[in-house]
């Protein structure tokens, strides 16, 4: 069994912001490596940071020339600034364990057979603003259910898509795909309207 580099959602109302991205990953300063750019296949830079976990797998497996399928969350301010935080790496061959069937296929090939494709990205949140001339959505995600108190549990993605006002305040999930370095939005799908707080 392949390892699915984005994994099934295991509650309905689960947030979350994960994509992956295909690219090389270049570090600012050569012997710090959390700090750099993923350079894509069309040569756009999106400016990453490596999360600790992922560190060491780059540090013990992955040479630096090569380009790699990068598991990441995204962040941005505004429609055109995505940078991304790497959580991993999807390698079917060198880092996950491939039954010697699939050993042949190319790694695009088996993304497509678990649905995904480079540049995919799943959002999963409450939708907090629509700007129906910009063609903007905002989603606000919680990194965790227990953490609403805490700073920086919270944050927000902005993708670019179009969802009629009156559905703010649902909960949410997206299909995304990255154009450069803006999200835009494929699908949506209303999981269930939030419960104010206030009642």
């Amino acid at each position: 069994m392949i390892k699915n580099p984005i994994q099934e959602v295991t509650n309905q109302l689960q947030y979350r912001a994960i994509g992956i991205v295909k690219g090389i990953y270049k570090p600012n300063i050569i012997d710090q490596l959390n700090r750099g750019t993923i350079v894509d296949n069309e040569g756009n830079l999106l400016e990453t940071v490596i999360l600790g976990k992922a560190l060491a797998l780059i540090k013990k497996y992955i040479n630096l020339e090569n380009n790699y399928f990068w598991i990441v969350y995204p962040r941005n301010k505004n429609i055109n600034n995505l940078h991304l935080q790497v959580a991993g790496i999807w390698d079917p061959y060198q880092l996950n364990k491939v039954d010697e069937s699939n050993s042949e296929k190319d790694p695009e090939e088996l993304l497509e057979e678990l649905n995904l494709k480079n540049n995919y990205f799943s959002i999963r949140g409450e939708l907090v603003y629509v700007n129906e001339q910009k063609k903007e959505v905002v989603v606000k995600i919680c990194s965790s259910p227990f953490s609403k108190r805490l700073k920086n549990a919270t944050f927000k993605i902005i993708i670019e898509g179009e969802i009629p006002l009156e559905l703010l305040n649902n909960f949410i999930s997206l299909d995304v795909i990255r154009h450069g370095k803006t999200l835009r939005m494929v699908k949506y799908e209303i999981i269930e309207k939030i419960k104010s707080k206030k009642a």
